[in-house]
């Protein structure tokens, strides 16, 4: 592949495939980036962007405070929560909300060395499916690689996080029934697999919003390669 034609992939993963705007991108210098520097600019912007949603999301709040992620009571529950709560329980319900959310900011910080490893690791298929795969490539490529091994790592975290929460253990008595009725789904028959789930879920959508961040701003992330490599497509 010649460095034409890798260019025009990342571009057009990019979302800029008008040819006036291609050939605008390939005057400012983006023909003259060799595919070793595009590689090494896409593996920057991916550890940046996975390290930038630990950070974000493995603190007090990461995951309570932030509407776009914050673990809302499963299924059910959620359903059940008005009655709940007319019946004097809201501060359970309140409880175990709390729980879920902190048993999320408590588990992430584990993903870091993984979701490092997992860029370190990056092949050139990798690559190449990362800039022709669209908007969710990037939350494709590290729920690929890590979401099983994170899940193993999680799991136990949560479980302490949320055994304390008396409504927790109900949940599971019922879900778990109903789960094998089928009105529940198998990966969300206790809250621990559920908490679990949509920390993960969390995780990678913001880890897509941070390499995102990273595409738009190559300049402000003051790494050098990314500015040359991202930088010429702006």
């Amino acid at each position: 592949m010649d460095r034409r034609q890798f260019s025009s992939s990342a571009i057009s993963a990019l979302g800029l495939a008008a040819m006036a705007v291609l050939r605008e991108a390939e005057a400012a210098g983006i023909a003259d980036i060799s595919n070793a520097e595009a590689s090494q600019g896409l593996k920057t912007a991916l550890e940046r962007g996975a390290v930038a949603a630990v950070d974000l999301l493995g603190k007090p709040d990461g995951f309570l405070a932030n509407p776009k992620v914050r673990i809302p009571l499963p299924g059910f529950l959620a359903d059940a929560a008005k009655f709940l709560r007319a019946m004097g329980r809201g501060k359970q319900i309140e409880e175990l909300e709390v729980a879920m959310n902190r048993a999320a900011e408590a588990a992430v910080p584990l993903a870091r060395q993984l979701l490092v490893n997992a860029v370190k690791g990056m092949t050139v298929t990798d690559a190449k499916n990362i800039l022709t795969g669209g908007e969710t490539s990037v939350t494709t490529f590290f729920a690929d690689k890590t979401r099983t091994p994170l899940a193993t790592r999680f799991l136990p975290v949560v479980t302490k996080a949320t055994e304390r929460v008396g409504l927790a253990e109900k949940y599971n008595r019922v879900a778990g029934k109903a789960s094998g009725m089928g009105l529940v789904k198998k990966e969300d028959a206790t809250i621990e697999q559920y908490v679990t789930r949509k920390t993960l879920d969390g995780l990678y959508f913001v880890i897509g919003e941070e390499e995102k961040k990273l595409r738009q701003d190559p300049v402000g992330s003051g790494s050098a390669i990314l500015k040359k490599v991202f930088g010429a497509l702006k």
